[in-house]
């Protein structure tokens, strides 16, 4: 559309009257409807324009002044040209006005949508000589009007509104309503919306939309609607023809809100601890409270208005572990969880221990915003810990560290590299168990616990007192310089005083016990050693106390170990021994004064494989300390029973004894005298061929016992004699009370009477105390027949010694008797 050439619509010089008054008018037109005008000339059937539509045309200052019809409709958009064409084509034939929405394209491609405005003049004839229009912008209000649509269209299809009348009818309802309400608009539309959701009345959703049109005030509130399932939030606008009303489904909102309470009241209700607080900031360092629960609450005493809006610090106290608090800070400045222990403190300033677990929470990205903790009160299970810790690690009844606690502390000092000479004592209690035997367990605990008093006494604060078990303690010295001479005269002097200490009398319930002790020493210094050699060493010790008499403090020599490892390879070579059978027993005849035989003493051999025949000398002591008396005694016993049984069974042996050495670890065993029965039970044998020499140290304690026990072998028909009678341990009350049938003379009286004079009047006093007693006597280590005879002289009628024949096996034994039977 070219310029306009009209002289109403071209730009000319300066104008006055009515046709100045027209330009500006056209021109204030223009402006104020964003519109350009234009004319198509006729019949030339040319469009001229104004430089306004020119410019809306963004047409080049230098374009043509107009256009043919054709070339400016192609200024349309191509979708829009024949609507257009047919409009002007009316208009410039038959007269016919157009008024039309269309895009047009400018002369730079952009799209405007503008509204095109003709009519046509016409002469008086009827004749149309010339179409007049104008061309106005609409490309601002279209996008208005789009958008308007388009968030129409959105809250139409994401909103639910209705509309209701002033009774309450919907009178409009929109597809999300339809959706919302379960129902299509056909079952709404006309019916009251109480109808559809409060037929029974039992909401307060009619009370609400009357009071919106009673106050012509908008209200929102949320309502449960039993009818539909779901909760509603109703926002209700009073306008002159009803109510506009949105409805949002916020069952959601609801049941995450419930959830919320639900979470806060169990929160509340729990029995831990619940805190949360603010992370701080740099202006304000220190966390503030924000949230405490009831059990906060019922455990501190402090009430939430004493605490929220305070740092957590108020809980802590003297005993809170500071390292701990600062693992807690430096776990939450790394926004990490973190598990603690830390003592609490009452608002009363009573103490507890909260086990505590930190997790930090950052809130909507933004960091490190608040940390919440959970806590509980573990007091008694810290209580019950530290009970278990002191049963595990210290003896129940004296209270003193238990052998676990002496090794970690033993552990500890020898890992040490710059420590200085140390001493590790062994303290045995001598005659305890005599006096838990005479007087009792009770009294024997008590005299544990006084003892460990004043052991602990004895030592300073760096040093350890620990019971082993039993009547055994440890002490361990620490720090006794650098020279070792030194430092032994230290331990020296801390045992002395020991010694001292524990031989103090003893107030044992009403009973005054005077006791001692002995002790084992050994030092240990910067030399690597292991805690079981240190053991070793001062047990060593403290049994070399013990040798030399007790009440004593024996220091560990190198020789002792030698000792120890040789009896502890013997020990292991008699079990050997024991498994593989290699012990035997040979038989050494008794004879009467006429000289015949009356019986054997059975002594044990061992046929070591590599050594030959071991006599008892060699391996019975170690057998005594390592226990393998007891069933080294046990097989001797059965072992000799099974050969009565055999001679009990030809009349040349029938009457023969024979006698079995027992201990006093083997007779003091409990099962001692059942055992017996049990194989003479087991064999058939008569009892009274089965003799049993028991040493005379056994009359040395116990004597009750063993009068006891003797009675009932007694009873069942065995023959008892002493052994070695005459050694010094019997006391002439207790032998008149036991039941023995025999004295047997100890070698060493008689090897000598011939040329000692003690030991012939010796020898004859013990016969005559037989005699006088009823009992029969027999000489051993009888080498010549001068010592026979002078023993008869005495009264002696019964001898066993070299004289008449050494030990001998079974098989030669048997050669013996019958030679001296032809």
């Amino acid at each position: 559309m070219p310029p306009v050439n009209s002289p109403a619509l071209q730009q000319h010089p300066p104008r006055t009257g009515a046709a100045a008054a027209a330009g500006q008018l056209l021109d204030l037109v223009e402006w104020s409807t964003a519109a350009g005008a234009w004319m198509l000339e006729l019949p030339q059937r040319r469009v001229t324009w104004t430089r306004r539509l020119a410019a809306l045309l963004k047409l080049p200052h230098d374009s043509a002044p107009s256009l043919p019809l054709a070339q400016a409709l192609d200024l349309y958009a191509p979708e829009s040209r024949a609507l257009m064409t047919s409009a002007f084509e009316a208009c410039v034939e038959r007269a016919v006005p157009f008024d039309r929405e269309a895009e047009i394209i400018t002369a730079q491609g952009d799209r405007l949508w503008v509204r095109t405005v003709g009519k046509a003049l016409c002469d008086p004839s009827g004749i149309v000589v010339c179409v007049q229009g104008l061309l106005q912008d609409l490309t601002e209000k279209k996008r208005a009007e789009q958008e308007s649509l388009n968030a129409t269209v959105r809250l139409s299809s994401t909103l639910a509104s209705v509309t209701l009348d002033h009774e309450g009818r919907f009178t409009y309802v929109n597809r999300e309503s339809e959706r919302l309400l379960q129902r299509s608009s056909v079952q709404l539309l006309g019916h009251t919306i109480w109808r559809v959701l409060d037929d029974d009345g039992s909401s307060r959703l009619r009370s609400e939309l009357r009071a919106v049109q009673n106050s012509r005030l908008s209200v929102e509130f949320e309502e449960f609607f039993p009818v539909l399932g779901i909760w509603l939030e109703l926002r209700a606008y009073p306008f002159e023809e009803g109510i506009a009303l949105y409805l949002r489904d916020v069952s959601a909102w609801q049941q995450s809100k419930e959830q919320l309470l639900l979470l806060q009241t169990s929160i509340n209700r729990l029995n831990d601890i619940v805190v949360i607080a603010d992370a701080g900031s740099p202006d304000a360092p220190h966390p503030r409270i924000v949230f405490v629960n009831d059990a906060f609450q019922r455990r501190t005493g402090y009430s939430r208005d004493e605490v929220l809006g305070q740092t957590p610090r108020m809980l802590q106290g003297p005993l809170t572990q500071r390292a701990e608090l600062e693992r807690i800070r430096e776990a939450l400045a790394q926004s990490q969880p973190v598990r603690a222990e830390l003592i609490i403190y009452k608002k009363d300033g009573e103490q507890f221990w909260m086990e505590l677990e930190v997790v930090p929470v950052d809130y909507f990205d933004r960091g490190l915003t608040h940390w919440i903790a959970v806590a509980r009160d573990i007091t008694t299970r810290k209580a019950s810990e530290d009970e278990i810790e002191h049963l595990a690690f210290y003896d129940a009844l004296t209270q003193l560290p238990n052998r676990q606690l002496l090794m970690s502390r033993l552990r500890h000092v020898l890992a040490q590299t710059d420590r200085k000479i140390g001493a590790l004592m062994f303290v045995d209690l001598d005659h305890f168990k005599l006096l838990n035997d005479t007087m009792g367990h009770s009294r024997g605990d008590m005299l544990l616990r006084k003892a460990a008093s004043r052991l602990a006494s004895c030592i300073s604060p760096d040093d350890t007192v620990a019971r082993l078990g039993g009547d055994e303690f440890v002490v361990m010295l620490q720090d006794l310089g650098d020279n070792l001479p030194a430092a032994n005269a230290r331990a020296l002097a801390v045992g002395e005083k020991i010694l001292a200490m524990l031989g103090e009398p003893y107030d044992l319930a009403r009973y005054s016990y005077h006791g001692t002790c002995s002790i084992g020493v050994t030092s240990f210094n910067e030399d690597e050693v292991s805690i079981e050699d240190l053991l070793k060493q001062a047990d060593l010790a403290m049994y070399q106390a013990k040798a030399a008499g007790r009440n004593a403090v024996c220091f560990f020599d190198p020789e002792m170990q030698a000792v120890a490892t040789a009896n502890a390879a013997l020990t292991s070579e008699l079990r050997h021994g024991l498994r593989h059978h290699e012990f035997v027993l040979h038989y050494q005849p008794q004879v009467g004064s006429d000289g015949r035989m009356l019986g054997v003493e059975a002594l044990m051999r061992w046929q070591h494989p590599q050594r030959g025949l071991v006599l008892p000398d060699a391996f019975i002591p170690q057998a005594e300390d390592s226990g393998l008396i007891l069933p080294m005694g046990q097989w001797a016993l059965e072992s000799a029973c099974a050969q009565l049984a055999l001679w009990a069974a030809r009349p040349d042996t029938e009457q023969l004894s024979i006698s079995v050495n027992v201990s006093v670890r083997q007779f003091r065993n409990p099962e001692f005298v059942d055992q017996v029965m049990n194989v003479i039970r087991r064999t058939g044998v008569r009892a009274q061929r089965l003799k049993l020499e028991l040493t005379e140290s056994l009359l040395a304690t116990g004597i009750e016992v063993t009068i006891a026990k003797m009675g009932i072998l007694k009873k069942a028909g065995v023959t008892l004699s002493i052994d070695d009678f005459g050694m010094g341990y019997s006391a002439l009350s207790y032998l008149k009370r036991l039941p023995l049938d025999q004295l047997k003379i100890d070698r060493s009286f008689v090897k000598d009477m011939l040329t000692d004079p003690n030991d012939a009047a010796i020898a004859r006093t013990i016969i005559g105390l037989a005699q006088s007693l009823g009992l029969s006597v027999l000489a051993e280590g009888v080498e010549t027949e001068a010592q026979r005879q002078l023993l008869s002289q005495f009264g002696c009628d019964c001898y066993q010694g070299h004289l008449f024949c050494r030990a001998l096996p079974i098989d030669q034994l048997e050669v013996f008797m019958r030679s001296i039977a032809q």
